[in-house]
């Protein structure tokens, strides 16, 4: 049946399926029933698609209720089970499915097709950030409401609730923004619930060039050695173990790269701001070649350096549990108590304790803009380096035409047998020596690549995961910016509390403090990684052509007693 409708707030339409609505419009809505926080209706100009649940209110007859207002209902509508996009109605509230039912939770029992966190029913949030969906059981099999307790007594972290509802901040409930994806759109609102208790807590301090996050007070490396195939179930299983050895516990464990695909997606999921380094690429053949298994160990080694000097990625309890526990049955329970962490999502920026400097949001606006132009800039020339080492590794140098070369020094010794009376042997023999020795030299360019292209490409390739990550956090950043600019202007109208306003402002700062440490945290990574991946690129050139030369100078004293 159809109702009568009024937009709260405006909404653009991004593609075909839906329609634009302005605020204070008259709608129909087909059904009330929300499909993934999306309502079916016409508009006033006659124009029939989907729009945001939460952007309007149901207009009922004066024997009923009011309105029905998804506002401030969750993604889905009340009473409709949408599992796809659904999230809980706060997001610092997650959902306790019980994960004690899992029976089937043995780690060497995983298909290595799989991970711990799939999202086999929803596309990956941007900047591979997960949906809010995903702390839900549903991603384990379960219901997606089974077990779901709300929280009580969860204090607001501003005084919105005794202020005056109707005049919030409008909500951007675009599915495919990761503004609102991430949580930090309701973190920014207010609307991420205070824990009564934190336990853990990153702080971000002021440095010569700005915010940056405090050092981890017990810094630490880890080695990752010795790829090693085993096999379970009597041979028919076969997977590759890494022995892993923290320096603060020095006592190695062994890990496989699903386990390291687990901690991967825990990462994202927690830590919305940070810039998570990308794990090596999967391969559905050839996972046991030699050098396949080789290219991955370096690229883990890669990875895991830049783990371990994050102040903050190197505290998270998650990844010490993974280097350090040894004990089969503390494992299952660090792994379930990371998959429970409510501290995830908007509730990790909860965690965060910023600095009581002021900075000014414009100011602060001009430094994320400047830094998203170099990291564009930067994804394009890493990207181009990229293809030309691999073009140079994939063509093995100067080796065909070194090769070709020696053969016509070969081929011209040859001729010169042909009149003997005219042969010198010793010409004959030096020519054919220098073909030989070009011949050498295309096979030493072959070679070379892994001593000087592979640490630079492996680079390469972390720092293209680096970057990719950017463009959506710095999406995050705007997205406050225009949160603080629209409720400012609400005050300054009279239609907000400056005390409101001032909220949305303060906790603006947290997510701007967290990204400019991050900001500064990259660029201190790749001033050591670069200069790292450049001294040895320029040694590995000097040492081959040496040798190079040692050949060619072998060679030519062959011709000086002619």
């Amino acid at each position: 049946m159809a109702l009568k409708a009024r937009a709260l707030y405006n909404f653009q339409s991004e593609n075909k399926e839906e329609i634009s609505i302005q605020e204070n419009e008259e709608l129909v809505i087909f059904s009330e029933n929300s499909l993934d926080g999306w309502l079916q209706g016409q508009n006033s100009r006659g124009e029939t698609g989907l729009f945001p649940a939460s952007y309007v209110e149901i207009l009922r007859s004066r024997s009923g209720s009011n309105y029905t207002d998804y506002s401030s209902s969750p993604v889905g509508s009340p009473g409709h089970d949408s599992s796809l996009y659904s999230a809980s109605p706060n997001p610092g509230i997650s959902y306790q499915g019980s994960f004690e039912d899992d029976d089937d939770d043995d780690w060497d029992d995983w298909d290595d097709a799989c991970t711990v966190v799939e999202e086999p029913r929803s596309a990956p949030g941007t900047n591979g950030h997960p949906s809010p969906s995903l702390p839900c059981p549903a991603a384990y099999g379960h219901h997606q409401h089974a077990g779901y307790r709300p929280k009580p007594a969860l204090e607001r972290q501003d005084s919105m609730g005794s202020s005056k509802r109707g005049s919030v901040v409008g909500r951007n409930l675009n599915r495919f923004s990761c503004f609102v994806r991430s949580g930090v759109e309701a973190f920014i609102l207010g609307d991420v619930p205070l824990m009564s208790k934190i336990a853990e807590t990153y702080c971000i301090e002021m440095g010569s060039r700005g915010p940056q996050w405090r050092a981890n007070p017990h810094p630490f490396i880890c080695s990752v050695e010795d790829p090693t195939k085993q096999t379970k179930f009597k041979g028919i299983k076969s997977y590759i173990s890494y022995k892993l050895t923290p320096s603060n516990f020095n006592s190695p464990v062994y890990r496989r790269y699903k386990h390291f695909d687990w901690l991967y997606n825990r990462l994202l999921h927690k830590f919305t701001v940070i810039s998570v380094p990308h794990l090596p690429e999967k391969q559905a053949t050839g996972r046991f070649e030699e050098d396949f298994i080789e290219k991955r160990k370096r690229r883990l080694i890669l990875w895991m350096e830049h783990m371990t000097s994050h102040p903050v990625l190197s505290q998270y309890e998650g990844f010490q549990h993974f280097l350090c526990c040894r004990d089969e049955k503390q494992w299952k329970l660090g792994k379930r108590r990371a998959e429970k962490d409510e501290m995830v999502g908007a509730s990790f920026l909860l965690t965060i304790q910023i600095p009581t400097e002021h900075q000014d949001l414009q100011d602060v606006e001009d430094r994320v803009d400047a830094f998203k132009a170099f990291s564009k800039k930067m994804d394009d020339s890493v990207l181009q380096l990229n293809v030309a080492s691999e073009l140079v590794r994939k063509r093995g140098g100067f080796r065909k035409e070194f090769q070709k070369l020696g053969n016509a020094f070969q081929a011209i010794s040859h001729s010169f047998h042909m009149d003997p009376p005219y042969s010198l042997d010793a010409l004959n023999n030096a020519i054919s020596h220098t073909g030989k020795t070009y011949e050498t030299v295309g096979e030493m360019f072959a070679e070379q690549p892994k001593n000087d292209l592979f640490l630079m490409l492996d680079t390469l390739s972390l720092y293209q995961g680096l970057l990719s990550n950017f463009p959506d956090i710095i999406h995050l950043q705007k997205g406050a910016f225009a949160k603080v600019k629209e409720s400012q202007r609400m005050s300054d109208e009279g239609r907000m509390d400056q005390e409101e306003a001032d909220g949305i402002r303060k906790r603006c700062r947290v997510v701007g403090f967290a990204l400019q440490a991050e900001m500064n945290h990259f660029h201190e990574r790749r001033v050591a990684d670069f200069k790292r991946m450049m001294q040895s690129y320029l040694r590995q050139q000097i040492v081959f052509y040496q040798r190079v030369s040692q050949q060619l100078e072998k060679t030519l004293r062959m011709y000086d007693n002619l």
